[in-house]
This record gives structure tokens, C-alpha cells and sequence, in this order.
């Protein structure tokens, strides 16, 4: 990017990022995550360490908060509340502390570990002992005086626990905080009265210390959880700071600690990353703080933040990045699926540069063009969506995507089946289709054959070895030997595999031969039902639609590849070249009898792991939500399946709720 390009997409990210800035942090409204803006800022400030002559003092990068609201009295701090510098991987964390050595001209002593709870900064002040002002970090200045509101907070000490002389005066940073449970208990509240809902448990403290009435912040239960002192009283280090705030009687996060080096530091972030969904109250992340306070003096700030302490981000469910191009892709069904093709970013804790649009509506919907900043959100092992456009960074060359009308693989006309939003390639023999297919049919839920991926079935295809799925258990090591990339050992050690595959449990044979409409789920309700292939095939359209969580459709696609020539030709040749076809057999277990909904994204489990531990414990995985739903798991983000089940009365429980569960 040439330093004119730069100043141009400076120019416009400063403009977005304050945009959302003044919404979140003035008026208590967002509209887009914390983590896309996070994203955006990021990008900032890459952009002006490439080009510092183009960093400004009012750029978002040089700012510390947005403006106090007007509704109480101005307070000005008696130092600056400054920022955190953010990291997002552990090689920003070690220049930071490779930064940190060269300026102290010896070794980091060690480190202080805290969670990043996401919640409301605040200064309080004590004057000889007794709490006489709570003020807002405002725009780290100048704050609001919020201390009627946050006296109604039993967490904090009216007057300091002490065995001798309080200090003439001390300040304490913290942070109020309000728990999942208790956002779910306020807003059943709110929608009991026909008011809106808060969206999460930040945006309902920012609400709640601001009310004018105190009475109301006392109806809801606020937490501050303390984990600075101000003052100089003394203290050596920071794990010091943490046990003067508990022994004045202040709470403090008891998952803080101390950490001896940046390997435990690494260690420790890990954790969290891992463990932070059994917590009661949100946190993107964890700050890791120089311990020994001599040593963050000799450091100081730089610009708005301290050089001794660092934020670093659990990965983001949401980024902004930039769509390249639209392509379109052709599954297994023949059904053509938009794709954008971005700019790398990392995202859940992978780099993506690919992204969902699902079809031409959604396209429409979203607006979205080649070109575009774009917001991208990924839960858990599905491939990202788009989720938002951000167009006020257009630059006017961005043209509308056009579906093309004719199949991108092998050209014919495209058709759009009624009441569907998906166009479709109506040929059959499409080498498009051909290839998706047998991508499924060795995939990880079908017959998971190890060492057998889409590169490989593409060498197979393209050079006439194989036509369908069955005439892979005819290949030999002497087949593959001439392809590239293969040798005697690696080519027996396929075919190997291939054979190792010929047993196989009923609903993984039925999932793998890609029945429209029909997933792993489905065919483990098939199998477990019918018992066996035989009597799934001659099974009628009623019989199958009888079985919960088919239906109509579902049942309708089914028969009728069972009743297709040429399908019942595959599976014929697939058995009379040793497909041996297990009987299907239901775990009993905790679960037993139990259908559970997955929604949102699970921290410590992919939902394919999710869904493996339900049937492990003998209960069944269903896509929707019905009253004969026994729980549905929320993670984070939950869609409309959390809603419904709200409407319903189902029982929703988080990823520890679900744990328990499992562990019952």
C-alpha cells in the first residue's frame, strides 16, 4: 500500500472507528462487537506504525475514552486513567517484553497475570479511611461522579478495613461488573415491560451506574472487583497491590496471579482462553502486568498508554478484513454457493480468507461487493460468515456481485427450485458435483478415510482413476505409485487406509452417500430406528417421516435416491466390493432419552465434539428446537434457536451448565 493509499484508508478508519466509539462509550449503543471494532483499530494501528508521519493526536490510536455524559458532575482525575495497548498473539507479547528489557537495560522480574473482565472502569477515593467519591474513567481526564450509585454496591467498602491509620488519601481502580445470570434476570424484566433488552452485561452496567436514581442501580446487582491502587502507599510490586486491596476489604479477582516468566505468562493465557466460558461474567482477555513497581516507573507511558502493562485479546469471534473477489462455488448437490475470497485475517483463533454468503439473497441483503470492509464472524468449526458491510469505508469502485446464469464449472443453466432462495446446476454429471461428492464421502462423518483429501481425490479424478465413490476400494498401490507426490510406502499405506474403511456403521454409510437433506444427525435417527440398510431402503415416504426429526421433505429426498437407479446401482457395487455395514446400536447414558439443541459458539469444544459427547451419553442431537426438547446449550452468541427456546420454556444452559451435565 503506497503512503497515499494509506492516508486515504486512515482518513476513513478514523472516521468509522469514532463513529462506534461515541456510540458505545457515550451512549451505551452498538452497532457492530467490541472484537470488529478491536479489529478496526488494529488495523489503525498497523497502518501508522508503517507511516508514523500520519499519526495525528486526535487519531482513535492516541485517544484514551470517549466524552462523560453531561448528566453528572465533572470530575478531573488526580492522574491520567490511561489505556492498555492490545495484543492478539504471543509474538506481540514477546516484543513487548523484548521492548521492555532494552528500556531497562536488564530482565523483566516477572509478571502479574488478571482477567480482562468486561465491565465499567472506576476510580474511587478514600479520604482518611472513609469512601467519598466514585468517578467514571470518562476520557481518562475527566470523569463523572457516579457515587450514590456506586455505594449501592456491597462490594465496596464504605470504609477501609484497616489495623492501623487508613491512608489521608487512597485511589483505587476497579471494575463494576454484572454477571450473566443476573443480565438474563434483568432483561426477563425488561421484556415483561415491553422495554428493549440490554445486548450485554457491559451495556447493562454502563446503564445501570448511570441512572440519576439511585434506587434503580439498587435494584440491580452490580459487583466491583478492585485491581489498582493509585496512591503510592508503599508497595513493591503488583501481586503487593492485590493483597493491600484485599486486606482494605475490597474484592478482588481470585483467578489473578503471579507469574515468574513469559513461558507461565503464555501458560497462563492458554488457561483462560480455555477455561473462561465456566466463568459467571464475560472476558475477552487477560492483562499481563510488569510485577515489580520500581521497574514499571522506569518504564512510564508512551502516548496514551502504559509500557508496563499489556491486554492480550482471546481470539475474536468477529474481525473486519477486506473481500477480494466473489466466487462461486458448487457443492455435492449441485447447489452454487457464493464465496468471498479475503484478505487473511486471524479470527477464533485461525487465519481465514474465505467467507459464507450462502446465496444471491443474502448477497442482496448485506450488500455486499468485491472490495468492501467487511465484518466476519466465525463460531466454532464452520467455515465464517459475513455479517456486516462496513460501506462508509467504500471508495466508489466497488460494483454490485451479478450471480452468473450458467454453472461456473460446467456451464449449464442454472435453475432455482420453488420456494428455495439456492440456485442449482441440473446436471447431474457436473465435475463440479462429482468432486464435492466424493469430498463428503471420505469426509471426517462419513467413512473418514486417513490420508485421502480433496488434493488427493482431485489427482484421482482428474487422471480417470476413480468415477464414483466405490471405485476407490478397487485402486491398488500400483495405481497410485506414478501420481505425484506418491511412493511405494505412501501409496500402501492409502490403500491400506481405503480397506480399513470397508467397516463402517450404518448412519456413517447412510450420511456419506450425500442424501439431500440428510446430515449425521438425521441418519443416526435413521439407523437407530430401522436397524438396518435393507430395511431403510424399502422403507415408504410415511414410515420415515413417522420418525422424529424428519418429516416430510426430509423424508420425501430420502426415498427417492433409494429409489434411483443409478443410486441403487452405487450402493450395490459399494457392497459387492466389501462394504461391511455394522448394525446401528444406541448408547445408554445420562442422556438416554434426551434431545439437546447446540446454539452460539462453544469455547472448549468444537460443536462436532459436542454433538460426539451427547451421543456418547445416549442422548440425541436435533437442529431444532420443539417443546419436546429437553435443554438447549447456548454459547456464545446464540441465534433465533436461543429465542425460540425462550418462547417455548426449554431449559437453556451455557457450555459449564452443559459440562455438568455430562459429568452427572
Amino acid at each position: 500500500m503506497t503512503k497515499t493509499e494509506a492516508a486515504g484508508r486512515i482518513k476513513k478508519l478514523r472516521q468509522e472507528i469514532n463513529h462506534h466509539r461515541y456510540l458505545y462509550h457515550v451512549l451505551d449503543k452498538a452497532e457492530i462487537s467490541e472484537a470488529a471494532v478491536d479489529s478496526l483499530k488494529h488495523e489503525l494501528w498497523q497502518l501508522e506504525q508503517l507511516y508514523p508521519d500520519l499519526i495525528t493526536p486526535d487519531s482513535p490510536t492516541q485517544r484514551v475514552g470517549g466524552q462523560p455524559l453531561p448528566n453528572f458532575k465533572k470530575v478531573k482525575h488526580a492522574s491520567a486513567i490511561l489505556s492498555i495497548e492490545d495484543a492478539f498473539d504471543l509474538s506481540e507479547i514477546s516484543a513487548w517484553e523484548e521492548r521492555n528489557r532494552k528500556l531497562l537495560g536488564a530482565p523483566v522480574k516477572g509478571y502479574y497475570g488478571e482477567l480482562k473482565m468486561d465491565g465499567l472502569a472506576m476510580v474511587l477515593t478514600y479520604i482518611n479511611g472513609l469512601f467519598i467519591r466514585g468517578v467514571t474513567r470518562g476520557d481518562g481526564l475527566v470523569g463523572e461522579d457516579v457515587t450514590a450509585n456506586l455505594k449501592t454496591i456491597e462490594s465496596i467498602p464504605l470504609r477501609l478495613e484497616t489495623d492501623g491509620p487508613p491512608p489521608a488519601q487512597l485511589d483505587v481502580r476497579g471494575e463494576v461488573v454484572i454477571t450473566l445470570n443476573e443480565l438474563k434476570r434483568i432483561n426477563a424484566k425488561q421484556a415483561a415491560r415491553g422495554l428493549p433488552l440490554f445486548a450485554n452485561p457491559r451495556n447493562l452496567a454502563a446503564g445501570t451506574i448511570r441512572q440519576l436514581d439511585a434506587r434503580v442501580a439498587a435494584e440491580r446487582r452490580m459487583d466491583f472487583y478492585a485491581f489498582e491502587i493509585l496512591t503510592d502507599i508503599g508497595q513493591k510490586t503488583h501481586a503487593e497491590v492485590h493483597e493491600r486491596l484485599r486486606n482494605f476489604g475490597f474484592k478482588t479477582n481470585p483467578h489473578s496471579v503471579e507469574l515468574h516468566n513469559l513461558e507461565a505468562a503464555a501458560e497462563y493465557l492458554k488457561t483462560w482462553q480455555t477455561k473462561r466460558a465456566s466463568l459467571p461474567y464475560q472476558t475477552d482477555g487477560v492483562v499481563l502486568v510488569v510485577n515489580d513497581m520500581l521497574q514499571q516507573r522506569i518504564l512510564g507511558s508512551v502516548g496514551k498508554a502504559d509500557r508496563w502493562m499489556l491486554a492480550f485479546k482471546f481470539p475474536a469471534q468477529q474481525a473486519t478484513t477486506r473481500v477480494k473477489d466473489i466466487v462461486v462455488q458448487v457443492g455435492r448437490t449441485g447447489a452454487l454457493t457464493p464465496v468471498a475470497i479475503l484478505e487473511p485475517v486471524l479470527v477464533a483463533g485461525t487465519t481465514v480468507s474465505r467467507a459464507t454468503l450462502h446465496n444471491q439473497d443474502e448477497i442482496k441483503r448485506l450488500d455486499v461487493r468485491p472490495g468492501d470492509t467487511v465484518i466476519i464472524q466465525k463460531a466454532g468449526d464452520i467455515i465464517p460468515d459475513v455479517v456486516k458491510v462496513l460501506s462508509n469505508l467504500r471508495t466508489g469502485q466497488e460494483k454490485p456481485f451479478i450471480m452468473p446464469r450458467t454453472c461456473p464449472a460446467c456451464g449449464s443453466k442454472i435453475t432455482r427450485r420453488l420456494g428455495e432462495v439456492a440456485w442449482y446446476c441440473p446436471n447431474k454429471q457436473c465435475f463440479a458435483r462429482q468432486r464435492e461428492q466424493m469430498y463428503h464421502f471420505v469426509s471426517r462423518s462419513a467413512l473418514a478415510i486417513d490420508g485421502l483429501g480433496p488434493r488427493i481425490i482431485d489427482q484421482l479424478l482428474e487422471s480417470g482413476l476413480i468415477k464414483d465413490a466405490a471405485d476407490l476400494f478397487t485402486l491398488t498401490a500400483g495405481d497410485l505409485e506414478p501420481l505425484p507426490g506418491f511412493a511405494a510406502k505412501s501409496a500402501d499405506k492409502l490403500v491400506a487406509a481405503i480397506a480399513a474403511a470397508k467397516k463402517i456403521d450404518l448412519a456413517r454409510f447412510i450420511n456419506a452417500l450425500g442424501i439431500r437433506h440428510v446430515g449425521i444427525e438425521t441418519a443416526l435417527v435413521l439407523a437407530q430406528r430401522f436397524g438396518s440398510l435393507n430395511k431403510l431402503m424399502k422403507a415408504a415416504p410415511v414410515e420415515l417421516a413417522a420418525v422424529d426429526g424428519v418429516g416430510g421433505v426430509v423424508a420425501g429426498s430420502f426415498y427417492d435416491f433409494f429409489h434411483n437407479v443409478k443410486n441403487q446401482k452405487l450402493v450395490a457395487k459399494l457392497l459387492d466390493l466389501g462394504i461391511k455395514i455394522t448394525a446401528a446400536a444406541k448408547p445408554v447414558g445420562k442422556l438416554t432419552g434426551q434431545s439437546l439443541v447446540l446454539t452460539g459458539t462453544l469455547v472448549s469444544l468444537t460443536r462436532e465434539q459436542a454433538r460426539a459427547a451427547i451421543r456418547a451419553a445416549g442422548g440425541s442431537v436435533s437442529e431444532s428446537v420443539s417443546r419436546q426438547t429437553s435443554y438447549v446449550v447456548a454459547g456464545e452468541k446464540p441465534g433465533s434457536k436461543f429465542t425460540k427456546a425462550k418462547e417455548l420454556g426449554v431449559r437453556v444452559i451455557n457450555e459449564a451448565g452443559f459440562k455438568k451435565l455430562l459429568e452427572q
